[in-house]
């Protein structure tokens, strides 16, 4: 036998891997998605020119022409953004007029918020159930009291303190938290068969959905008290938290009974005629298949309360726009609104955007375990 008939088998070298197959599979999308015909060239392109007009009027203005550094507007001599000035004012935009020296405070609530999110939004990561605990109960307790204080040695820091990025994040999370289960809840209740219930739901649904937002704050902070017992005085925020979860709920409800609706009468009948029961029937078999298929219209829902929780400046409550607008009002930072406001936007942008990108992963996810 010869020698080149001893010598094993080489590997077949694969036709192209590393970065000529990551360019080829660019290249075939772009193809596909992009320049598939004319028509869609010709607007791929149009598109390409707005963007780039848009980024040549404000990449410099941002970053080449901008002053980072400075103690006042007059530090600004340039023709670009004063950054000066969101570095000076940001710790008051991300906690308001909270105390300095007690600023660890907040900083472990965001810690807490981050690790109740991951733990709820990640696939892989393991009992759900446990994890809706943590955001519905233990992180709303654990995070007034330590932002309250009052207990074990810790000042107290009245919630008029309580400001900036922190005050949106706490309006924002207790708002799609509560809402959505209480939306579950007046949907279920808007299509039971008990006329009491059915109408209080219907009543409640259309009177939050019939009236200005700010109506509904108004009503949590000058009439809810009425209700309350005499010589109680309710704290502002909750009132507004209060408020928004109500509104909310109401546009949710809506968004779930779409859900219910769209599922075929087959799905209950079967649930019934395996013995299930009204509540074993929706909590294992319909409200599971409702989410699905609502998941756009609850994270549309989402954003619309993430950008309203700007209105309770009108109420006396310091969020980060209205944070923001009080840093303008200092008259070393006289003019600096685009500035400010730049960054409002773009916190709020990234976050609604952030949603919108989950909610795509969560569909992509629910499709393909269908087809499966």
């Amino acid at each position: 036998m010869s020698e080149a008939a001893t010598l094993p088998d080489r590997p077949a070298r694969p036709a192209a891997c590393g970065t000529g197959a990551r360019l080829g599979r660019a290249s075939s999308w772009l193809q596909r998605r992009v320049f598939a015909s004319r028509r869609d060239a010709f607007l791929s392109l149009v598109v390409a020119a707005v963007l780039g007009a848009i980024a040549w009027a404000i990449v410099p203005w941002a970053l080449f022409d901008a002053t980072w550094r400075g103690a006042s507007r007059a530090d600004c001599t340039g023709t670009g953004a004063c950054w000066a000035f969101v570095s000076a004012k940001a710790p008051q935009f991300v906690y308001g007029f909270y105390p300095p020296a007690e600023r660890w405070r907040p900083n472990i609530a965001f810690a807490l918020l981050v690790v109740g999110l991951i733990w709820l939004m990640v696939p892989r990561l393991p009992a759900k159930g446990r994890a809706a605990f943590f955001m519905m109960v233990v992180l709303p307790v654990a995070t007034f009291l330590l932002l309250h204080g009052g207990f074990a040695g810790l000042s107290v820091v009245p919630s008029d303190r309580w400001g900036g990025f922190l005050l949106t994040l706490i309006l924002a999370v207790s708002g799609i938290t509560f809402s959505l289960p209480f939306g579950v809840l007046l949907a279920l209740g808007r299509r039971s068969r008990m006329p009491l219930i059915r109408w209080l739901c219907i009543g409640f649904i259309e009177l939050c959905r019939g009236v200005p937002f700010l109506t509904v704050l108004f009503m949590a902070i000058v009439m809810l008290p009425f209700f309350l017992p005499s010589g109680m005085k309710p704290d502002p925020l909750a009132l507004a938290v209060a408020g928004i979860i109500f509104y909310e709920a109401a546009y949710m409800a809506e968004v779930v009974r779409g859900g219910l609706q769209a599922l075929p009468k087959g799905q209950y009948e079967a649930a019934m005629a395996i013995g299930f029961g009204y509540w074993r029937t929706m909590l294992h078999i319909i409200l599971p298949q409702a989410v699905r298929k609502v998941v756009p219209g609850v994270v549309n829902t989402t954003i619309s309360l993430l950008k309203n929780t700007t209105l309770v400046m009108v109420v006396g409550l310091f969020d980060l726009l209205n944070i923001v607008s009080a840093g303008v009002s200092d008259p070393l930072w006289a003019g600096s609104q685009a500035e400010g406001y730049f960054i409002v936007g773009l916190v709020f942008w990234l976050m609604s955007f952030g949603l919108s990108c989950y909610s795509r992963a969560i569909e992509a996810r629910f499709a393909r375990a269908e087809r499966s």
